[in-house]
């Protein structure tokens, strides 16, 4: 991959994660890297190619890190705290959020092919989860552990979001601890 070509999806993914991917401009992402707009078009001929090239990498980079993760043998609450640590390193890095909860926040605006890449996200996310829950409480049913890594995803992008609009980490960490408080993680 070029420079430029990396240079474009980090700083549309920063865009996107700060403000939306309706809000994400050629002409921004060029003038931030101090190129002409013609240079994204040429890497990306459409909005909807980065798009679907930022939520494709995107979830390529969370099958790695819950790949590693699952790898490392520690233990479901340790690879717990460091899954739930991205998201809240979104947070510290100026507000911003999971690239994929912001692009499901707006999901009836993407174009067909961005909503492909957008859902490998939440599967890959689902997996890792239920990967977690089989190790950790293995007496649960397939159908509960599902269940449950849908519900412990949703918890975590819904904290995100409320932590985002009050402007205050705490609020992502204090939801974090009531729903290990109720049994709803780990």
């Amino acid at each position: 991959m070029s420079d430029t070509r990396d240079k474009i999806l980090e700083i549309g993914r920063r865009m996107v994660q700060s403000n939306g991917y309706n809000a994400l401009s050629f002409r921004e992402v060029a003038a931030e890297i101090g190129i002409k707009s013609a240079a994204v078009h040429y890497h990306f001929p459409t909005k909807g190619d980065l798009g679907g090239a930022l939520a494709n990498k995107y979830a390529q980079d969370a099958q790695s890190f819950c790949d590693g993760l699952l790898q490392s043998g520690d233990t479901a609450e340790k690879m717990f705290r460091a899954y739930t640590g991205v998201f809240r390193a979104a947070l510290a890095d100026n507000n911003r959020m999971c690239l994929y909860g912001i692009m499901a926040a707006e999901y009836d605006d993407l174009p067909p092919g961005v909503r492909v890449e957008v859902d490998k996200f939440t599967e890959v996310n689902l997996h890792f989860l239920e990967a977690l829950l089989k190790r950790a409480k293995p007496e649960l049913t397939s159908a509960d552990i599902g269940t449950r890594a849908l519900a412990i995803f949703s918890a975590i992008e819904g904290a995100q979001l409320v932590a985002r609009g009050r402007k205050d980490i705490t609020v992502f960490d204090n939801a974090l601890a009531a729903h290990q408080a109720v049994g709803l993680t780990f």
